[in-house]
């Protein structure tokens, strides 16, 4: 596995496309625009990078995962949102705009976020000999991650017409990459995989409703709008899964296929809650628009 096409070459390909796909969307107006509506990325990273590994870890001891099957939910949780939050959102009614800048900020505050969490987490379940993410390490990472998306911004500012065109089929190469990826991995362990799908799809599952729904609430009892609170309700019910993949499966980095398992099952799981609470939320916003007022 570890000298593998997958985690050498598919992975680092993987997450560039879907990085660059998303840098193709950016401008830099989707940063500033954190200064004309701080609250709302406020409270919607506040959620997602403080409360959501609070309520990973209490969901894995709930349900007593085995020590990696855990530390892989704890680099799910600590993952930030996947630019299939857009579409999720475009599709609810959130306010899209708002979903573009929290990928585009969460993806950069990870760099911090995402290794602590982890490493306390292999700290406490696997103990404190087990190697963690190191710096230089994560750096090698986000440099897959940052690169791309800071290439995408370039092109679309010099040739938005390019980028317009290439938004669409990057897109479409990420998920089928994704797709091969998630398929890998659980072939990986498939001598297990259904015990580990047994373990773990509940949590998935949990994890994905709960962090829908506590997106949604909190942005809500904080006075943002309607479409606010939709949009971070799909930024923090969605999770870079190739991101986290290629933490769990890179050598260089957590070099463990059983962490993956987690992530992997969220890929496919977490489509169908997300779905169905994308619908509920598209019709209930037009029943309630009339009466809605944006804060």
């Amino acid at each position: 596995m570890n000298d593998s096409v997958l985690t050498s070459v598919l992975l680092p390909v993987a997450l560039a496309i879907i990085m660059l796909g998303l840098g193709l969307t950016l401008t830099v107006a989707d940063f500033t625009r954190v200064l004309r509506m701080p609250r709302a990325v406020l409270v919607a990273l506040g959620t997602q990078v403080l409360l959501l590994p609070v309520i990973c870890f209490g969901l894995v001891k709930l349900f007593d995962l085995a020590p990696a099957l855990a530390v892989g939910m704890m680099l799910l949780a600590a993952s930030p949102g996947g630019t299939t939050a857009n579409l999720f959102s475009h599709l609810a009614g959130g306010d899209v705009a708002l979903n573009v800048t929290l990928t585009a900020v969460n993806s950069v505050l990870a760099v911090i976020t995402l290794p602590i969490v982890v490493n306390l987490s292999l700290a406490y379940f696997l103990g404190d000999g087990q190697i963690g993410l190191q710096p230089l390490k994560m750096l090698q990472v986000f440099a897959i991650v940052l690169v791309p998306v800071a290439l995408g911004m370039l092109l679309r500012n010099k040739k938005p017409g390019f980028a317009d065109r290439m938004t669409r089929p990057v897109k479409l190469g990420s998920i089928l990459v994704l797709a091969l990826v998630i398929f890998a991995a659980v072939y990986t362990e498939r001598d297990n995989v259904l015990d580990y799908l047994a373990a773990v799809g509940v949590v998935a599952v949990l994890l994905n409703v709960i962090s829908l729904a506590l997106g949604y609430a909190i942005p809500r009892l904080a006075r943002l709008g309607e479409r606010q609170a939709i949009a971070c309700s799909m930024e923090i019910g969605i999770h870079n899964a190739t991101l986290a993949l290629t933490i769990a499966l890179s050598p260089s980095l957590l070099d463990n296929s059983e962490m993956s398992i987690p992530v992997a099952v969220y890929g496919i799981v977490m489509f169908f809650p997300t779905g169905a609470f994308a619908y509920y939320l598209s019709h209930r916003s037009t029943a309630l628009r009339p009466q809605n007022q944006e804060v």
